[in-house]
This record gives structure tokens, sequence and C-alpha cells, in this order.
């Protein structure tokens, strides 16, 4: 089973409006002055790509993802000249070496068949001095939205084992995206954990999202039968911590790593 990236809508209700959380954090956390090129890899919807328009100020960004059905939600949503949309792959940048003051990628680098090689091209069309920043979700431990999930889905069917991301990304490990940074030769090295609270008003609102079919969880759900899904369901409504009023109260953690050129 392929992960599906094919609805911009459903992307945010599933990930984008907690995604769009940690970005305003750790885009602090990477501190780029103003009037600077940006390149944003894997942009996704361009929840990236907008937080640095409307706060940094920058010369311009130039935004690549692999899924054109992104990239189309985003350019409907980002008009502005400055910034420039491209379907392309991480692995293989079709841009200039030297041209870019700040390279960001977000919650992508898991995904993508050859992180190693992606980083080796961030690195090369980054300028000398410039700075490479990502974040991953913390598939393991702290993505605990996620981690409810494939909890209850492999005690039901322990097959579903092959899809969970904290298995299959140990790229997402505390300390694994660091010591990439430090292969690739970036220097200045910094690592730090960003966490946010993420509240569901009930269990709707947390459940309707893994029926979008966009991404490893809603496409598991989505190949389960009516039967099997009805039981996912239940497993979720009992095991989740679900609060007097009805609402869900869940941490999110990324793991943020910065190097120097």
């Amino acid at each position: 089973m392929a992960d599906p990236w094919l609805s911009g809508i459903a992307y945010e209700k599933f990930m984008g409006r907690w995604s769009n959380l940690v970005a305003q954090r750790f885009l602090r956390w990477l501190v780029i002055p103003p009037t600077r090129s940006w390149l944003d890899v894997g942009c996704g919807t361009g929840s990236l790509t907008r937080l640095i328009l409307e706060t940094y100020q920058p010369k311009e960004i130039i935004a690549i993802d692999s899924s054109s059905d992104f990239i189309s939600h985003a350019q409907r949503l980002i008009t502005n000249p400055s910034v420039h949309f491209r379907v392309g792959l991480a692995q293989s940048l079709d841009l200039d070496s030297n041209s870019i003051d700040a390279v960001v990628s977000g919650l992508v680098l898991n995904f993508i068949p050859q992180p190693k090689v992606a980083m080796f091209e961030m690195l090369r069309v980054l300028k000398p001095g410039g700075k490479i920043g990502i974040f991953v979700w913390d598939y393991a431990e702290g993505m605990q939205m996620l981690r409810y999930f494939w909890d209850a889905a492999v005690a039901l069917d322990n097959a579903a084992n092959q899809f969970d991301e904290g298995i299959r990304f140990p790229l997402c490990q505390e300390g694994q995206l660091e010591s990439l940074f430090h292969e690739v030769g970036l220097k200045q090295v910094e690592a730090t954990a960003i966490e946010v609270k993420t509240v569901f008003r009930d269990f709707n609102d947390y459940w309707q999202p893994f029926l979008g079919n966009v991404g490893p969880a809603p496409s598991y759900t989505m190949s389960l039968d009516k039967t099997n899904r009805l039981k996912l369901e239940d497993k979720l409504r009992n095991s989740l911590p679900i609060d007097h009023n009805g609402s869900i109260s869940l941490t999110t953690r990324a793991w943020a790593v910065k190097g120097t050129a």
C-alpha cells in the first residue's frame, strides 16, 4: 500500500491544523533574517511557505513538492509573485548550486526514498553560510494522535504493523535526524523537540480525518471493509482519553534540526 498524497483539503483536515502550530515555533527557532531567498522542500499544501511569506519578508520562496495535487492546492491559496511553486523531487533539485540562503523541509524527509541524497541536494543549492532546517514528527512516541490509532489497529490486525510510521521511519526517532545532518557535513548543528497540544472537539473530530485517504493511517483505514473499520472505530472510541465534555486532549511532538553550510 503506497502513501497517497492526493488531496490538499483532506490533508489539512487530517494533519495541517497541527503541523501549522509546529511550523510557527520551528521558524522562530530557525532565525532567518529578512530579504533572503528560501527553498521549501516538500512544501505540501503550502502552510510553511505561507508562514515564511507572512512573517519573514523573504526576497523569494521556491516551493517544491512531488505531488502535483498539493502544488495546485497551494497555488490557489498563495498567489504572491515572490513565491514560485514547482513539481519536483527533493533528490534532484532543478536549481543552481549556491543559490539559496535558507532551505527548510517540514514533515516530509522520512517519506523521501533517499533522504541522504536529498540532504546533499539541499546542501548543494545552499549558499556558503546558509542554513538548513528540517522537522519531522516523532512517530514512535510523541505523535499521540497516531500512536493511539496504530496501537488500536495492531491490536485488531497484526498486519497493520507494516504501515505504522513509528516502525517504518527510524529517521523520526530521537537523534537520527541530527546524525544525518552531521553525516552530510553541516556545521553548527542544533536539535530541539517541539511539542504542541492538540485538542479535538469530540470523537468525530478525531475520527473523521482518518476517512480522508491521505497518508498512511487514513489509507489503511480506507483499505478495511466496513465491518473491520467499525471495529477499529469502536476500539479507538474505548481507548482514547475522552474528557467529560467529550473533548480529547493529546500532545504532538516533532524533532527539529538546523545546521549551517
